[in-house]
């Protein structure tokens, strides 16, 4: 059974840095994108993140590029999602989940691309 797992959230300080994880398990990372959402209460599930299927290739929204940077370990089965520079505007749920198809620059972030989700947890930046 295909399951994500994400983990590391909490709250911070504005400026401050966390580094979210996704513990994958039922499938191969390799053959998979995986990408990092974002939902605000009262907003729709936006793409922050994605490291593509079978490649390195990495792509992130405008809003955090430069500051958020997401890996991944294949043997160890996990996603990472480094955040630095985090803002209040980065105040919301943080989903994984997980595409076993390639696709192109324009769909990597929609959510609709995506099959396979965890749980989620919450992100707090707050003074």
């Amino acid at each position: 059974q295909l399951q994500l797992v994400e983990s590391g959230g909490g709250l911070v300080q504005p400026g401050g840095s966390l580094r979210l994880s996704c513990a994958t398990s039922g499938f191969s990372l390799a053959n998979y994108a995986i990408g990092w959402f974002r939902q605000a209460p009262g907003k729709r599930r936006e793409g922050v993140a994605c490291i593509g299927k079978g490649t390195e290739d990495t792509y992130y929204a405008n809003s955090v590029k430069g500051r958020f940077t997401v890996s991944r370990d294949n043997a160890r089965g996990t996603v990472d999602l480094q955040m630095n520079s985090l803002e209040p505007e980065d105040t919301a749920v943080y989903y994984c989940a997980a595409d076993p198809n390639r696709r192109s620059s324009d769909w990597v972030l929609q959510p609709i691309s995506y099959e396979y989700w965890g749980q989620g947890t919450q992100v707090t930046v707050s003074s």
